[in-house]
């Protein structure tokens, strides 16, 4: 017998199969599923995408042809079989649209009456998935049932950070995903991050198997906490499920420990680039594959990974000294870490001293960059108007010129002790590359990157401080594949992760490229603990390449005239 979850909790299943093009089979399939799940004990089961029926299709006409309506016998089986076992129930359903051709990718939410709940067509697609079907249009929903407020999304719609986020905002606290994914990405990178990032329950199935050799559906589908414990996990291979116990009041509190609240920490009011149309975003000359006649850009970037150690003067000394190896190996952009020359806590303890210090280094910083004829993004503390003190990444250039400079805008907790926060996100345009700027933990939050990529940055810098692995193997690797830009983060050595410096590519799509490969930036690492410098030529073409698949462009795909929550005060 099912044990019974203790009082305030829910028990939710993610149940993850194979359909094929029976639709009387796939039907009896998932409701051998919802079966299982109820006789567990669950209360709300979520099914994968197209679990009616394989998309073997050849043609609009014949997806048309084989889509579903919401009174056929799939979708009425469904609904007879929760209404038996009095469950919730979330289905990918391909549905047809108002005219033919026209069919959309849908999750459909039963309720334990049988009722329909609510409806989402899928708003961002797949690759060959814009050839077959078309993307949803209408606003975005919450849906208040008796398990509290959900919220549906569809596969590449949580590759991308909008819906996800849209969602959250409009007050979800379980997010159901129905996916049809062959890539890894989904169980290690995208499925968590939107639960943690979000603070939500996230409830994601995946469909599993199919042609042995010809990318078989990766399951690992999963139940995840919104601090990004994985509560249930099926397996990679089989037809599974997985079952867990969740609270829903729990999301909502959006604090991260040691961080801050993720959504009160928002800056509406900096986010505009968001909402803007798709073609007045600088953006728009980046859209789709880089044009063919592009030239490579490589830019020689050293990820120079040095932090306080020993003593203030030891520490600025081997900074600039790092500056100078640098320059002799050929950079043109060096990226020192996260208020490198301070020890841990003394920039809070005495922001003042702080300040006068920073400038001192910038100073002995842009001589060093004059002499050895490189670009650095230093991070330290700048004396404000009104003796205010901000966390600064200035970018100097080689002649020794600050040409830029990013106030952390998102600051977490502690930092609000010290620091006020800048109000703008804004791109350096220099003579080596567009380059936009992040410090720490606002790599939990998708719009400073988003904002960025919009307003044209081929590469991000980020001194950071790794507060925890998922931060380095989770929000950075998402910021830089749903963005395609380089994401160069470079750590202290003290920093409470214990781990060491990163940059990751967007890497160019090419056609053949395994979906593992296509979909996952590659990356370069140094080791952690002690002073080391990484120098990597990062093709700045790339960042021009936004296409993540044959049709998928994660930028250009976007519909900002239904993101009025992003800058919404209320969210």
């Amino acid at each position: 017998m099912p044990s019974t979850p203790s009082a305030g909790t829910v028990r939710v299943a993610a149940a993850q199969f194979f359909s094929g093009t029976d639709v009387r089979e796939n039907l009896a399939l998932c409701r051998g599923f919802l079966r299982r799940a109820a006789g567990e004990g669950a209360r709300l089961v979520v099914l994968p995408e197209n679990s009616n029926r394989v998309r073997d299709y050849a043609d609009r006409r014949e997806c048309w042809e084989r889509g579903e309506d919401l009174s056929g016998p799939f979708v009425t089986g469904l609904r007879e079989t929760a209404a038996e076992l009095g469950l919730h129930v979330a289905a990918g359903v391909d549905l047809r649209g108002d005219a033919e051709p026209i069919v959309h990718i849908a999750s459909v939410l039963i309720g334990p009456d049988g009722g329909i709940v609510g409806v989402h067509r899928k708003h961002v697609l797949w690759d060959y998935e814009y050839t077959l079907f078309e993307p949803g249009e209408e606003p975005y929903q919450v849906f208040d049932t008796a398990l509290g407020p959900i919220g549906l999304l569809l596969c590449a719609d949580g590759i991308v950070p909008e819906t996800p986020r849209a969602l959250a905002l409009l007050g979800a606290r379980i997010l159901c995903n129905s996916l049809n994914s062959r890539g890894p990405d989904e169980l290690r990178v995208h499925v968590p991050l939107r639960a943690m990032e979000n603070r939500v329950f996230h409830v994601a199935a995946n469909t599993v198997g199919g042609p042995e050799l010809e990318w078989p559906w990766m399951g690992g589908s999963q139940i995840v906490a919104p601090d990004g414990t994985r509560l249930a996990e099926a397996s990679e291979l089989e037809p599974d499920l997985a079952v867990a116990d969740i609270d829903p009041s729990e999301a909502g509190d959006k604090r991260m420990p040691g961080v801050a609240d993720l959504v009160a920490w928002r800056r509406p009011e900096l986010y505009g680039a968001l909402t803007l149309p798709l073609d007045q975003v600088p953006a728009a000359a980046m859209y789709g594959p880089a044009p063919r006649d592009l030239p490579s850009r490589p830019l020689p970037t050293a990820l120079m990974q040095v932090s306080h150690f020993r003593g203030t003067e030891w520490t600025i000394r081997r900074a600039l000294g790092q500056i100078a190896y640098a320059g002799r190996r050929g950079a043109r952009l060096g990226v020192l870490p996260e208020l490198f020359c301070f020890a841990d806590g003394e920039a809070a303890a005495d922001p003042g001293a702080a300040a006068d210090l920073s400038r001192e280094v910038l100073d002995r910083v842009s001589k060093a960059c004059a002499e050895a004829g490189l670009y650095v993004a230093a991070s330290l503390v700048e004396r404000g108007a009104g003796g205010r003190f901000h966390s600064t990444v200035h970018l100097v250039d080689d002649t020794g010129a600050v040409v830029h400079a990013y106030r952390k805008t998102h600051l977490t907790d502690a930092e609000r002790a010290w620091a006020s926060p800048g109000d703008e996100i804004t791109v350096a345009r220099t003579p080596i590359g567009a380059i936009g700027a992040m410090v720490g933990d606002e790599v939990w939050v998708p719009e400073v990157a988003r904002v960025l990529a919009l307003e044209g940055a081929e590469l991000i810098v980020h001194p950071t401080s790794w507060t925890s692995r998922a931060a380095m193997e989770i929000a950075a690797t998402e910021r830089t594949e749903e963005n395609r830009v380089h994401l160069v983060s470079v750590t202290r050595l003290d920093c409470p992760a214990g781990l060491g410096s990163q940059a990751l590519r967007p890497d160019d799509f090419a056609p053949g490229q395994p979906i593992a490969v296509m979909r996952y930036p590659t990356g370069y690492w140094t080791r952690p603990g002690f002073e080391e410098q990484l120098l990597l030529d990062l093709d700045l073409r790339e960042a021009n390449d936004k296409m993540m698949g044959h049709h998928l462009d994660p930028l250009a795909k976007r519909t900002p005239h239904l993101y009025p929550m992003f800058v919404s005060e209320k969210g």
